[in-house]
């Protein structure tokens, strides 16, 4: 019951009225209001300076000072929107102070006291202050009209006076309704693009998983079909290097394994505190640019001869760049096992000034039968891993015969 959304309300609506957290911040008027209120102010201080000038008689030589005070007392509803406590309290003490003068007077003071408490009551935004204010204007509203002389109205006023305030109550109660749907449909259209860009997330991120699910599938597995299909081949006549071959299959299964791992805890975070769970703490860090040699370790003993160079000094490399170059090295040298079977390999990672710059290159060579496996994700996939850090990739047959996959990724110069 605590969680359910009247309470919510009820406690917004607490908030606001106490002046605390929640309350919203007072509305600034327009100048349509403040056209209004000046209007309204001079109209009441107009009227009630009239009925001081009839208190004070046209004979009368001489006039109460606080006849003079009659027209200042609405003057200061010119400011009830911004300031309407204060106003409020201004306004009490003058319309008591002057009710004594006739009955006219303590009639239009009477008025004066209910514009301002209203506005108190609409516009104020201090909780206690006001619910201390609208005793007290009650008090003095009860003082000042039984002093008060009610006017007569003839009845075709009495029919106006009575539609002009159901008419305002009727159009106000529109507009709350029509504001009240505003927000309905400005909630609806916040939740439905929350909710697209919830769907968004997910397809990125089912998106990312694939990409780690084929980079670390595809090259493991193509690197033990090859092994298992050589210690096959050779298994009756040499034993010993089919025992070799099959060794690396089950090196090559151990770290497929370890990867998908890696994979496999990106789909068990931890809901609550953001991180992976504790029987996953064992877990290896992501590979990066220092595994490289056992990637290409591997690569050799499936058969394919590769050269690992680096140039330039070795310098600090975020971990997500690190992790991108790696997986070009190892699609590129995994699409090299299946197309060019026989061929010479090269890898080269360069620390240029402005840019980490990574080449893989070979010689040419036939396809094998774990070509017909492929289906062009690999290189896609790492073009929108390069993409994330600003990077490119670049592919195309050698003019000497081959291929050539180079990848640029610009590095902060530190």
């Amino acid at each position: 019951m605590i969680n359910h959304p009247t309470v919510h309300r009820l406690r917004a609506a607490t908030a606001r009225l106490s002046g605390g957290p929640g309350a919203a911040p007072p509305p600034r008027p327009t100048r349509r209001g403040r056209a209004f209120d000046a209007a309204l102010a001079l109209f009441l201080a107009l009227t009630s300076g009239r009925y001081a000038t009839i208190a004070g008689g046209p004979h009368e030589t001489t006039m109460s000072w606080l006849l003079l005070v009659v027209p200042l007392v609405p003057l200061p509803l010119v400011l009830r929107r911004r300031f309407p406590l204060a106003v409020l309290w201004t306004v009490l003490p003058g319309a008591l102070l002057v009710r004594h003068q006739s009955e006219d007077i303590a009639y239009s003071a009477g008025v004066t006291v209910m514009v301002a408490a209203y506005s108190a009551a609409a516009y104020g935004r201090r909780g206690t202050a006001l619910l201390l204010s609208l005793p007290a204007a009650t008090v003095a509203l009860v003082v000042l009209f039984a002093a008060a002389k009610l006017p007569h109205f003839p009845n075709g006023v009495i029919a106006v006076l009575v539609m002009v305030p159901v008419f305002a109550v009727a159009y106000e109660l529109r507009m709350w309704r029509r504001r009240v749907e505003e927000g309905r449909e400005r909630l609806s259209a916040l939740e439905r693009e929350q909710l697209a860009a919830l769907e968004r997330a997910v397809e990125l991120e089912r998106a990312r998983i694939a990409r780690e699910l084929h980079d670390v599938v595809t090259h493991n597995v193509s690197m033990m079909t090859i092994q298992a299909g050589a210690a096959r081949k050779i298994l009756d006549t040499a034993p010993d290097k089919a025992r070799t071959a099959m060794a690396a299959v089950e090196s090559g299964g151990r770290a497929a394994m370890t990867e998908l791992r890696h994979v496999m805890g990106l789909l068990t975070i931890d809901s609550e505190t953001g991180d992976a769970p504790a029987t996953e703490a064992g877990l290896s860090p992501q590979p990066g640019l220092g595994r490289l040699d056992a990637l290409v370790q591997g690569v050799r003993q499936a058969g394919l001869p590769v050269e690992l160079s680096v140039r330039g000094e070795r310098r600090p490399v975020p971990p997500g760049v690190e992790l991108a170059a790696y997986r070009v090295v190892q699609e590129a040298l995994t699409n090299t096992v299946k197309h060019a079977g026989g061929a010479d390999a090269a890898v080269t990672v360069e620390y240029a000034p402005g840019q980490l710059r990574v080449e893989v290159t070979d010689t040419g060579g036939r396809p094998t039968g774990a070509a017909a496996t492929g289906n062009g994700r690999g290189l896609l996939g790492l073009r929108e891993r390069l993409a994330v850090y600003g990077g490119t990739l670049n592919t195309g047959p050698r003019p000497r015969g081959g291929y050539r996959v180079t990848a640029l990724i610009p590095l902060e110069i530190s």
